[in-house]
């Protein structure tokens, strides 16, 4: 086995390999090894290094590893994923290694799902958990939901094309400054989202003053993961402007948005929070959302 060291962009046919690897794991494991955000960086001119490992022999891609650096006072982040049929050979502790050493001090790594493989290799390595994010889910079909009442003094609009960007980034960004992953995003994290197939203008959800529209003061994008049998639902973003808190605006923005998808006919609904973000986790649970699964970050 042979890693072939960190790239920026990854040759089109090695690309191919990993997202061939990244669909076999996800398919045996239940749950995808990495990110969309690394998933994306494949492709497209997303943030994210790349390291894979190379079977000598046959020449295919038994291991992927993607590093997010560090920036601001974010540390860099990492996720990892092996081959089905070539693990048990120090793939992933090794890919594992050489990402925590290239993100310097701090650094953590995903384990999506938390499965045993990756436990094994935390305890390999003697490392220690960072992060802990919920999967929550609920169910749509079948079930009732809050009545969408919105004030007087607030217009709830769909997403008007890229003249809203702008705003949209200055809101998501202020709304996570805190988060590794969501609070540097660029004008480019959105308009290649904007250009998946999955993307629905009529899903992007904006809370705005009715004496100034074009002033978002919170939005939420929701997702329905198309790939998925049966298709499913995603609170995607929710963020609010932290000038416009205390108004209410993430419940109602999240039951617009259940309501969209609820229409679209779709029988669940999920979304990720960090286990202690106490206000995201209350106002979930309180529209009917239970954690379904759990993933770690790890650090030295």
């Amino acid at each position: 086995m042979r890693q072939l060291g960190w790239v920026e962009q990854l040759p089109a046919a090695t690309a191919r390999q990993v997202r061939d690897l990244l669909d076999r794991a996800t398919a045996v494991d239940g749950v995808a090894p990495v990110s969309e955000q690394a998933v994306l960086s494949l492709t497209a001119d997303v943030t994210g290094w790349h390291l894979v490992t190379v079977d000598e022999l046959s020449g295919e891609v038994v291991g992927y590893a993607n590093l997010v650096p560090a920036h601001a006072e974010h540390p860099a982040m990492a996720e990892a994923a092996v081959a089905p049929e070539a693990r048990g050979k120090r793939i992933g502790t090794d890919l594992v290694t050489a990402a925590l050493a290239a993100g310097g001090a701090g650094a953590r790594v995903w384990a999506h799902g938390n499965l045993p493989s990756a436990q094994a290799v935390s305890a390999r390595l003697e490392l220690a958990v960072a992060r802990e994010l919920w999967q929550m889910k609920r169910p749509l079909a079948n079930s009732e939901l809050p009545e969408l009442a919105v004030p007087e003094d607030l217009l709830l609009r769909t997403y008007a094309g890229p003249a809203d960007d702008a705003e949209i980034l200055r809101v998501n960004n202020a709304a996570f400054s805190w988060h590794p992953e969501q609070g540097g995003w660029t004008e480019r994290e959105i308009a290649v989202r904007r250009d998946e197939s999955w993307f629905d203008p009529k899903g992007l959800f904006i809370a705005a003053d009715p004496a100034d529209p074009d002033r978002i003061l919170g939005f939420h994008w929701t997702k329905v993961h198309l790939d998925e049998d049966p298709p499913i639902g995603e609170v995607y973003v929710v963020a609010i402007d932290p000038a416009a808190q205390g108004r209410g605006l993430g419940r109602l923005l999240t039951l617009a948005g259940l309501h969209y998808l609820r229409d679209r006919e779709l029988g669940e609904v999920l979304l990720y929070t960090e286990a202690d973000n106490t206000a995201a986790v209350h106002t979930y649970t309180r529209l009917g959302f239970a954690p379904a699964h759990v993933d770690l970050a790890y650090a030295r």
